[in-house]
């Protein structure tokens, strides 16, 4: 099978996703297909690089484990774990897991506490809307956005069920979480030579 063989307009799930062996990659978000983009550039793969070593330093002590893409998280509705009624699939560039026990031998189920998206051109939507909504659904403590293009970057911060946006943060900005008690993450480092 290739990946023009697959109907687009129709719903799949995760027990379709496994028997997919294309090139091909691919997230699903609410049983819809998206094709990712190819290779991500390499201002992208240092980005994920250098946030990568950030908090490999912060979480060698730490019981939260940091995955970079590709990495399937797969985000079930509540009670539906069985493969063939898990309809959303993504793959993070980075996404840290603080309950060990979200992550088998495939990636993780259920959502991670914070998950990170390096935007490119062309995916931007599918960023800002589509994963919005599932990670805001799934219950993804917190979402960061970071944009190489305009060097800045955007968390939402899951509060009673519902995202809140922080301010745009730029060169100059340090990002911190509760969920990493002490982790520091400097914009300068981050966009430093890119």
């Amino acid at each position: 099978m290739k990946f023009s063989d697959l109907d687009l307009s129709k719903t799949y799930n995760y027990a379709d996703y496994l028997q997919w062996t294309f090139e091909d990659r691919l997230e699903l978000i609410k049983g819809k297909i998206f094709k990712m983009t190819p290779s991500p550039a390499s201002v992208h793969q240092r980005l994920s690089w250098v946030i990568s070593g950030e908090l490999y330093s912060y979480l060698k002590n730490s019981p939260c484990s940091a995955y970079t893409a590709p990495f399937d998280v797969r985000l079930p509705r509540k009670g539906e774990n069985e493969n063939k009624k898990i309809f959303t699939v993504v793959q993070p560039d980075i996404c840290i897991i603080c309950d060990p026990l979200k992550v088998d031998a495939r990636g993780c189920t259920g959502a991670p506490d914070i998950v990170l998206e390096i935007l490119s051109p062309g995916n931007n939507q599918k960023e800002l809307r589509n994963k919005y909504e599932v990670y805001e659904e799934s219950g993804v403590k917190e979402y960061w956005i970071i944009s190489p293009q305009d060097e800045s970057f955007l968390k939402y911060t899951l509060v009673d069920g519902h995202y809140q946006a922080s301010r745009l943060m730029t060169v100059g900005d340090i990002i911190t979480t509760p969920i990493l008690p002490g982790f520091e993450l400097s914009l300068e480092t981050v966009f430093a030579g890119i």
